[in-house]
């Protein structure tokens, strides 16, 4: 088996210092792209990375609305248990080509798109996290709001009387402060966002804890019903709810999952990274939804209605201190979601398409510009806006997740010469046909299709229906994408193979079987 190495970070070198060997082509390589020196994180470093992607204000939401679907609150954590062990079983998937060869996930594309066509991927996932980066940084200067309305109400009032492009001064100014903020740590390397994700999970687990001690000690505990449903299912009514809840919770950690080798590659193991996933995932999201579902249940009888969002939870309680502390804890959370889901992604994914030109800190910056520009807070709140805008860009994560695995573990029989990730010759192994492989391409188009018209489709036509899984149609869009995506690459490649030769030159091949 061919060997590499990988990276530690040093100053002037933020994703990587990436070991660029002779004959790799500049606009295919630079230190962030190439295979790394040293591969340090442990499986803490991956735990931290989940929680911080699970602890977000979108992670509470989304945990709490499933206890109002109608079933029982058994269901709804058996449901999420289930979810949440999809996404691990595919995030090791995803994480092994990654970690094996110690590049990122536009780069492993490769392999699989053709040297050019990688950029396919890459910028469909860039202009995702561009979105999301807008809205998650919109979520957190409204946490930031709450605390310069409670501690400078004159000051703050005066910059909230008008608006302008549909946010108020106040709103600009608590965006920029966020910004600012995510991109400083951003700037200052993957050592520094390691650092400070390892220390943000576990900073908003204190909080969220306390949080929930306060609200049920207020509440008394003979008053807490954990059964947040308004209605209740029969056992055979409740199985569509409950695979649509399923679905929900793997189309909601779709993003991270498709450009996890981004993360992965800097393991130190493949072992590292299972148990990392395993401590991350089941377990953590476990114990955040029991938390975040009893702290829903208390808002009941403390506030006598029943609040979701953690934010509305906090502004209610008549505590500076606790109004201070939460506040700031969900700024946290979600600067660490942001920076762990939506920066990082496009650093990468935009160096991919210029390497020559765009380092990994010019491509995120191009994503956090790119945020203010499409003004979230503006379509983030209309159904519409997010259908035609995150809905039909999302429906493709499933065919690109997809086309990858069957392209790494089926056709490429787990087997990546590295190397030649990194030239643009046309005898080279990953030239294909001008740069690009036909059958990822035509791949994209039979899973991507249907994917989107199921996301449209579900979003105008099936909105308001009856049927649970119809009205939740855009949650299955990942695994009929994905489904079709994989199938399709597939039977391409048998039928006239693209990704051949898996003999020649075997011992310089990187091997991923028996990792």
């Amino acid at each position: 088996m061919g060997s590499h190495h990988d990276v530690v970070d040093e100053p002037g070198h933020p994703a990587g210092d990436g070991l660029i060997k002779p004959g790799y082509d500049d606009r295919l390589a630079n230190t962030d792209l190439a295979p790394l020196k040293k591969q340090t994180w442990s499986s803490y470093n991956i735990f931290a990375f989940w929680m911080s992607d699970v602890h977000s204000v979108g992670g509470y939401v989304t945990a709490g609305a499933l206890f109002s679907l109608g079933i029982a609150s058994w269901q709804v954590l058996v449901s999420l248990v289930i979810g949440i062990l999809i996404v691990m079983f595919f995030c090791n998937l995803v994480a092994k080509p990654s970690q094996v060869s110690g590049v990122p996930y536009p780069v492993i594309n490769r392999a699989i798109f053709g040297v050019r066509g990688a950029n396919i991927p890459a910028i469909i996932r860039g202009c995702i996290a561009i979105a999301w980066y807008g809205v998650q940084t919109y979520l957190a200067a409204t946490s930031l709001m709450i605390i310069f309305l409670k501690f400078f109400p004159g000051f703050s009032a005066g910059l909230t009387s008008t608006t302008f492009l549909g946010l108020s001064p106040l709103g600009y100014l608590c965006y920029a402060i966020l910004w600012v903020a995510q991109a400083a740590v951003f700037w200052r390397g993957m050592e520094a966002i390691r650092k400070f994700i390892d220390f943000a999970g576990p900073a908003v687990y204190v909080v969220m804890i306390a949080l929930c001690v306060y609200l049920v000690a207020k509440a008394g505990i003979g008053n807490i019903s954990l059964n947040l449903s308004t209605k209740q299912l029969s056992f055979a009514a409740s199985i569509p709810v409950m695979i649509a809840a399923i679905a929900s919770v793997v189309s909601y950690f779709s993003g991270p999952m498709l450009n996890f080798g981004d993360f992965s590659r800097y393991a130190r193991s493949f072992t590292a990274v299972r148990k990392g996933n395993l401590l991350g995932l089941p377990v953590n999201f476990l114990f955040f939804s029991i938390l975040t579902v009893v702290t829903a249940s208390a808002t009941v009888p403390v506030f006598g209605e029943m609040i979701t969002d953690p934010i509305k939870t906090v502004e209610r309680i008549d505590s500076a201190f606790a109004i201070l502390l939460g506040g700031l804890t969900f700024v946290i959370a979600t600067i660490g979601i942001n920076i762990v889901a939506n920066f990082i992604s496009p650093a990468f994914d935009f160096s991919n398409v210029n390497p020559k030109k765009i380092s990994w800190r010019m491509g995120g910056m191009i994503a956090a510009i790119g945020s203010v520009l499409l003004t979230p807070w503006n379509w983030y709140s209309s159904d519409q806006g997010i259908l035609f805008t995150l809905g039909i860009l999302g429906a493709l994560i499933g065919p690109l997740f997809g086309i990858l695995i069957a392209g790494y573990y089926l056709i490429s029989k787990q087997r990546v010469w590295v190397d030649e990730l990194y030239t643009m010759e046309p005898t080279a192994r990953y030239w294909f046909r001008n740069g690009y492989n036909p059958n990822a391409v035509v791949a994209v188009l039979i899973g991507g299709i249907p994917a989107i018209s199921v996301v449209l489709i579900g979003g105008v036509v099936w909105k308001g229906s009856g049927n649970v899984i119809l009205s939740h149609a855009g949650d299955f869009s990942w695994f009929i994408g994905c489904g079709l995506g994989f199938l399709a690459f597939w039977l391409l490649e048998r039928s006239n193979p693209r990704i051949r030769d898996l003999e020649g030159d075997r011992e310089l091949a990187t091997d991923g079987v028996g990792q």
